[in-house]
């Protein structure tokens, strides 16, 4: 049976032109799934840097703490990516696969075992049987090309309803560099780094220590302000790499006023694949935008938009169409983040329902309703005790979720 895409998906898969340095190819090597790519391989120019952020999971996986060694040498020939299974708490036989899987790819480009990037995404807890990805890479490599983005994507779905990709351009000492991602992800999706799996890639020339700089914030502001069902990944990577091709005089600090097109492109790019990911949550029917001000400060006010945006109280009235601000009352009050039930103010689709801790009286339902009604829906929420600020972005929780992950394995 075809699978449903999320009513929430963008209307087409976007242009993603060539990055210079990069050539990518997929390929199905039945690692679990059958009639399907499975497998996603990234060929990288020699001399291209890297820059990554990984899971804080304690039980994260064994691609997971091979990239975080990998990238203490700061540069990348290779990226080797299958879906299907996780090869997470896999042990020692875990560790062997991927550095099998490196070393397989590593011959077959060129390039030191150290310089391949590895990830996995999938079922948790089974052998993964990468002679399966080893035996395919020779014949998946014949067809590395540099327009493939949307294969690429493809491959690495598990429970996505689509594939998901951005661009965006940058200028640096008038020299025009581009930057292209894909990414991965439906559910168990919670911020807590990227929640996902995701690919960047530029022609910009940065040295890694600076595209680090620049990634780390990058993500804080966009896949770490998403949430679909508040659970961490094992496996959750981010990876960034720099070819150099473009021709612009390197950035070697993230503080270079050159950088700064480079910064505001990179976030755009991680915000939409962010927004891409809550809008593809797993039985997802609505889209939905968590503003909070009036905190005593950012990092308080984003407490309390997570704490929200996770509640599976809030999440259902929102599936159920039901403007139930009482439900945001009891999630404010129980984020563990200084609030006064006396100053608390909250609007639905832009219309006040409750004012200084208490409801509005006589606000007319008609026009909030039909905002509930929309696939898109506006909560905000105002502490009233100072000026700090934060917005997440989450979906619906519908009966589809539970579909979804009681057949996970079967």
């Amino acid at each position: 049976m075809a699978k449903l895409v999320s009513p929430l998906a963008p209307a087409a898969f976007p242009t993603l032109l060539p990055i210079a340095g990069v050539r990518l190819a997929s390929g199905a090597v039945g690692v679990r799934y059958s009639g399907r790519t499975d497998v996603f391989l990234a060929e990288l120019a020699a001399g291209t840097t890297v820059a990554g952020v990984y899971t804080k999971s304690l039980t994260r996986s064994a691609p997971v703490d091979w990239c975080r060694d990998a990238q203490k040498g700061g540069t990348a020939r290779a990226i080797v990516v299958n879906s299907g299974n996780s090869n997470a708490f896999t042990g020692k036989a875990g560790w062997a696969s991927v550095e099998r899987t490196a070393t397989a790819a590593a011959a077959l480009l060129g390039c030191k075992p150290s310089e391949v990037f590895i990830a996995s995404t999938g079922v948790i807890g089974e052998p993964l049987p990468d002679h399966k990805i080893t035996d395919g890479l020779p014949a998946i490599a014949q067809t590395l090309a540099d327009d493939a983005w949307q294969a690429a994507a493809e491959a690495i779905m598990t429970t996505d309803t689509f594939p998901k990709a951005a661009t965006a351009t940058a200028t640096i000492d008038g020299v025009a560099v581009r930057i292209n991602g894909i990414c991965k992800g439906s559910g168990m999706i919670a911020p807590d780094m990227a929640t996902m799996l995701g690919f960047l890639f530029t022609d910009a020339a940065i040295s890694a220590d600076a595209l680090q700089a620049l990634l780390a914030p990058a993500s804080d502001k966009s896949f770490n302000c998403i949430t679909v069902d508040s659970d961490t990944s094992t496996s959750d990577t981010v990876v960034l790499c720099a070819t150099g091709k473009a021709g612009n005089a390197a950035i070697t600090d993230a503080a270079d006023p050159r950088a700064e097109s480079f910064r505001a492109a990179l976030e755009a790019v991680c915000t939409d694949l962010a927004q891409q990911l809550a809008r593809d949550g797993e039985g997802a029917q609505k889209f939905v935008t968590v503003d909070v001000d009036g905190a005593v400060s950012d990092a308080s006010a984003k407490v309390v938009a997570l704490a929200i945006a996770n509640s599976p109280l809030v999440k259902t009235a929102i599936a159920g169409e039901d403007a139930n601000w009482g439900r945001v009352v009891m999630a404010v009050g129980k984020a563990g983040q200084p609030a006064d039930r006396d100053k608390l103010s909250i609007w639905f689709g832009g219309y006040s329902v409750a004012h200084e801790g208490q409801r509005v009286e006589g606000y007319d339902e008609a026009p909030i309703n039909a905002h509930m009604q929309g696939k898109e829906v506006h909560l905000k929420v105002d502490l009233g005790l100072g000026s700090g600020t934060a917005r997440v972005w989450t979906c619906d929780l519908t009966h589809g979720y539970i579909d979804i992950n009681g057949s996970y394995r079967s």
